[in-house]
């Protein structure tokens, strides 16, 4: 079993999980998969529940997720655990491997009981009431025992999924278990990093039943690790100047929201740029950044009619304006890596001809939207962009034709030929103004030193929430938590690699 999460982790969707298991079943010679599962998952548990003296409650449902909550049981009564086993659905509906596992439990000596018994303490729960097959909300009944399971006073590992939690999309399906550790089996679920997953699976771990290979070849989308910053940028040699590193343009900070572009213009400095310009709507335009005076201000007609920008970024503090719909529309005009954010993003889900503009571009480009931004340039409402995010960062991608991340808990990346990742880092401090803006900073830096837009969005992505948690860990927030102060936190982890 991998005891962590490897780099660039495959992570498949329940339709594809399908095809991976049909195909390891379909052979002359099977994989025991619920066996395997059982195994891993039973070691574990055994780990969780120590030596107490306290019974196991395992919980098992109807389909083949109660089959591996059986096997579980079956291990650790062999190891003399004391387990309780409690079927709510009864045993009617098992069939195939499940139904093996019962008659194991049963030939064990074991019991089965249809409700939990009132009164015990738990040296451990073992989730295995529904997993990747869950497809609509839960009855009545099974979200008052979720809620049951939610209030008791011990730990909680949930197999494959917590229960009520939608493996595709992170949805809660009326209720779901809150883990506090998380066996997901054959690859990762996006529903586990996205959305509501993340505050319900705990401690995440995956054991890939010895389909690895097959895993690998199967469509699949990536999580997002530490090691898209290995290599990010060359070692910088002596013989280099300024020039060397790109010139970056950032147009935004229409009046009383100048502090959005400098924030972006402050990350994209101290994130490698050389020359970083600062083009500002405001009617007067500062001389100078008194806190960063190394960046160069100028009118937003300024930044864009320079010739040597290596990249450029439109829409932090931009505004609404008839302006600064002109300069967005100059800007998609550039033949120049583009990110586009905020106000940006507002101004093409209102003119369809910026859209129309945005589509034409054959130059890098990317999206960076919240959820409320995405429900705007796809006509929707949020709730439709959240009930599936990977879907909808997919559809953002290719109808806009360029890199977009859908942002929030578990950040969706994605692109116009299907291939998608998540990433996990960030924390809840990061839910405060000026956030986006360093975003787009981190990105057009990158851009500017000529990282390919790939690349470029993956690791800024994951750096912004990786230089949150690191300051999360010096005691820095979350509460409290500032976008300025994440930017030396991210110059220090690239300086790192």
């Amino acid at each position: 079993m991998n005891s962590h999460l490897p780099h660039a982790a495959p992570v498949l969707l329940t339709v594809d999980l399908r095809g991976v298991e049909q195909a390891a079943l379909a052979g002359p010679d099977p994989a025991p998969l619920m066996a395997r599962a059982g195994l891993a998952a039973a070691e574990l548990a055994r780990k969780l529940a120590g030596d107490s003296g306290k019974p196991v409650l395992v919980l098992a449902g109807p389909g083949n997720n109660g089959g591996d909550a059986l096997i579980v049981a079956c291990h650790l009564k062999s190891w003399w655990f004391k387990v309780v086993v409690v079927c709510p659905a009864g045993t009617g509906k098992y069939a195939g491997d499940a139904a093996t596992a019962l008659r194991a439990w049963q030939q064990a000596g074991g019991e089965i009981a249809a409700t939990l018994p009132a009164g015990e303490e738990w040296s451990l729960v073992v989730d295995g009431l529904f997993g990747i097959g869950l497809q609509r909300d839960l009855a009545a009944d099974f979200i008052a025992l979720v809620e049951q399971i939610n209030a008791m006073d011990a730990p909680v590992l949930s197999l494959d999924v917590p229960s009520g939690l939608d493996a595709d999309t992170g949805c809660v399906r009326g209720a779901a278990i809150v883990a506090d550790h998380t066996l997901t089996f054959i690859a990762l679920k996006p529903g586990l990093l996205t959305g509501d997953g993340p505050d319900h699976c705990g401690i995440l771990q995956v054991t890939d039943l010895g389909l690895g290979d097959a895993v690998a070849t199967a469509p699949h989308g990536v999580l997002i690790t530490d090691g898209v910053l290995t290599r990010l940028l060359p070692p910088r040699p002596r013989n280099s100047h300024k020039g060397t590193y790109g010139s970056a343009g950032i147009v935004g900070g229409a009046h009383g929201m100048s502090g959005a572009a400098l924030l972006a213009a402050r990350a994209a400095l101290k994130c490698g740029a050389g020359r970083v310009y600062a083009g500002l709507l405001a009617d007067d335009v500062p001389l100078l950044d008194p806190l960063q005076p190394e960046l160069m201000l100028r009118p937003a007609d300024g930044v864009l009619r320079l010739e040597h920008l290596s990249a450029l970024a439109a829409g932090p503090g931009l505004g609404d304006s008839p302006d600064a719909a002109e300069y967005l529309d100059w800007a998609l005009e550039k033949d120049l890596p583009l990110v586009l954010d905020a106000d940006a993003l507002n101004l093409l889900a209102a003119f369809p001809e910026l859209k129309n503009k945005l589509k034409q571009r054959v130059v890098e480009t990317i999206l960076t939207p919240h959820p409320a931004e995405a429900a705007r340039l796809l006509g929707c409402d949020t709730h439709q962009v959240q009930a599936d995010r990977v879907a909808t960062a997919l559809r953002l991608a290719r109808e806009f034709r360029c890199g977009v991340v859908l942002k929030g808990c578990g950040s969706v990346c994605a692109w116009p030929d299907g291939h998608w990742a998540i990433n996990r880092s960030g924390n809840p401090g990061m839910a405060t103004a000026g956030m986006g803006d360093v975003l787009t900073g981190v990105l057009v830096a990158l851009l500017a030193q000529g990282v390919d837009e790939r690349h470029a969005l993956t690791a800024a992505v994951h750096l912004h929430g990786a230089a949150a948690d690191r300051l999360v860990e010096a005691g820095i927030g979350p509460l409290g938590l500032t976008a300025g102060e994440l930017i030396d936190a991210a110059r220090m982890l690239l300086n790192r690699r």
